[in-house]
């Protein structure tokens, strides 16, 4: 089998021959199954392995997997246990008379034979990684509502002391069998979330229910309804996965923990606070997997690109990017740090708290309680010898001045601040009491950023916008190019929209500008300034990409302020 893996990979290129040799020379003395040796190792991906022992065998393999083509018979006759427990489906597209089985394990066909005899008839073997084969399950059995009903059932028998004993140091998502109801319930609520691409899961206690939300592309829906009565169970098990006391509850918490789907790691920052109807708590989804953003993927005009890739390429100054929470600060600073090469560069940063893990640059976290805040951190950082500094946020006079300072003495310094537009920066850091020829001497330029939804391209359809709202977009005469919208699919669960993307307000601090900073004038004054330079306002960018398609008029409305200045 070994051979054949490698005969598979030096004619596919699915990995690297040397590699796969390597590895098994390594490994020579493991008792392990072969399929189960690889998909455990931390060298290759689960996709990786099942596509190589697909065309080593012969066996196809599937990326997604419909559960529209899992056929009846198959539901009636395989119980869902067994299809969790193993990982299989079966499906069966239209037209076709043969019911193809689809596994996780490559080499475990007892499964699939014990499958073609429950179902009395020959099958064909496929193979797909575990979490798709369990997001068809899930659907194909309705398995929330049955997790429901066993936690309600089991409410009274279960001891949440025993809760601690069930959690590892990352639990995985799809390990579903043989676990307490209250367990499965939590990571089916986890698992839905991701499947969803929600940012947050909102656990919400009221009178008489529990809403379960979930944010999606920066909206709130409400996708589950609980009883009442496993609200304590719920917040108990989310508070021992975070690391949390179980026994306070009368006092907010902070914590956070991993998850595992599969080869997938996410990252879990919870938070709890006691209400009049008990304990509401919110999950935040980092997933570490999806990785750090380019500008170029975060959605910025092309001249508007070229004149901030120069900005973030100077030797010192500060650059700010603002907006309020959620708008996707930290995400363009990440851009902003991977685009500079760290090879070349001592890059450093100071975060409350660290979100992703950037390579080749040294990330510090602030804890207050230590007495290591911002100004702490950043007054150790600048004896490091650093050439880019990132500070995660500015909150106060003694931070703005110390980041300034520090951009004053030759470093380039990144930071945010939450203002409403570009040109509020400059007002804020003027209210926070740093003297205006300091601001007017460092700041190289203010980017204010939104998130826009994304109009979801599997639903997409040209409509004829309302007069008013052109008018306050202010696009005052209809193009040939049409306007979009989506109408809702089951792609993007009904909202017409699919993944966001950013819109944008640079302002650079040219030297009309840095004398208006000397002499205290208004950020209205500043603005209008900047606009006869040339720039382009959020609302103004939100048309832009109206007008290309990418997203809806009322969804710049909806995030942005009026121009008029």
């Amino acid at each position: 089998m070994k051979e054949l893996l490698i005969q598979a990979a030096e004619r596919s290129g699915i990995v690297n021959a040397q590699l796969l040799r390597d590895f098994f020379a390594e490994h020579a003395g493991d008792t392990q199954r072969i399929d189960q040796l690889l998909l455990t190792a931390p060298t290759f991906t689960e996709d990786v392995v099942l596509r190589l022992f697909g065309e080593a065998l012969g066996i196809p393999f599937f990326e997604e997997i419909s559960s529209k083509d899992v056929p009846k018979e198959f539901i009636e006759h395989i119980p869902a246990p067994y299809a969790q427990h193993h990982y299989v489906i079966g499906i069966q597209p239209q037209g076709s008379g043969a019911i193809t089985v689809i596994a996780a394990n490559p080499l475990n066909a007892t499964a699939v034979d014990n499958v073609s005899k429950m179902l009395r008839r020959p099958v064909e073997m496929g193979l797909a990684t575990r979490a798709a084969i369990t997001s068809v399950i899930d659907v194909a059995y309705e398995q929330k509502n049955t997790v429901i009903e066993e936690v309600a059932e089991e409410l009274d028998g279960q001891n949440l002391d025993q809760l601690a004993d069930e959690v590892g140091s990352s639990e995985d998502l799809l390990d579903v069998v043989n676990r307490p109801p209250v367990i499965r319930l939590v990571n089916d609520i986890l698992f839905r979330a991701l499947q969803m691409r929600a940012s947050d899961i909102h656990i919400h206690p009221f009178e008489t229910k529990i809403v379960v939300r979930y944010r999606i592309d920066g909206i709130l829906y409400d996708t589950l309804t609980l009883n009442r009565n496993v609200l304590p169970l719920v917040i108990s098990r989310i508070k021992v996965m975070a690391g949390m006391d179980i026994a306070e509850r009368r006092m907010p918490q902070d914590g956070r923990c991993s998850v595992r789907i599969g080869q997938r790691e996410i990252d879990l920052r919870v938070s709890t606070v006691p209400t009049s109807y008990g304990e509401r708590a919110v999950l935040r989804l980092l997933d570490k997997s999806s990785g750090i953003l380019t500008l170029e993927q975060l959605g910025f005009w092309q001249e508007d690109k070229e004149v901030f890739d120069r900005m973030i390429n100077r030797t010192h100054g500060v650059i700010f990017v603002t907006g309020p929470t959620g708008s996707g600060k930290s995400t363009t600073l990440y851009a902003c740090l991977n685009r500079l090469d760290s090879t070349v560069k001592n890059i450093m940063t100071v975060e409350d708290p660290i979100e992703y893990q950037l390579e080749g640059i040294s990330q510090m976290q602030v804890a207050p309680k230590k007495g290591m805040n911002f100004v702490n951190a950043l007054r150790h950082i600048l004896r490091q010898d650093p050439d880019v500094i990132m500070v995660g946020e500015v909150r106060d006079q003694e931070t703005a001045a110390m980041a300034i300072q520090s951009s004053l003495t030759g470093h380039l310094v990144f930071s945010t601040l939450h203002t409403n537009d570009a040109a509020g920066a400059i007002s804020r850091l003027l209210d926070f009491g740093v003297e205006p020829y300091l601001v007017s001497s460092s700041m190289v330029c203010v980017l204010a950023q939104r998130l826009v939804r994304r109009i979801c391209p599997d639903c997409k359809q040209a409509y004829d916008p309302p007069d008013h709202e052109l008018r306050d977009l202010g696009i005052m005469e209809r193009k040939k190019t049409p306007f979009y919208m989506g109408t809702g699919c089951t792609k993007c669960f009904d909202t017409g929209y699919r993944g966001r993307t950013g819109i944008y307000e640079l302002m650079t601090i040219n030297d009309d500008i840095r004398e208006m900073i000397y002499s205290r004038q208004t950020a209205g004054a500043i603005k209008r300034k900047a606009l006869e330079y040339g720039m382009q306002t959020l609302r103004m960018d939100g048309a832009r990409k109206v007008q290309t398609g990418t997203t809806t008029l009322a969804e710049v409305l909806r995030v942005t302020q009026s121009d008029n200045v």
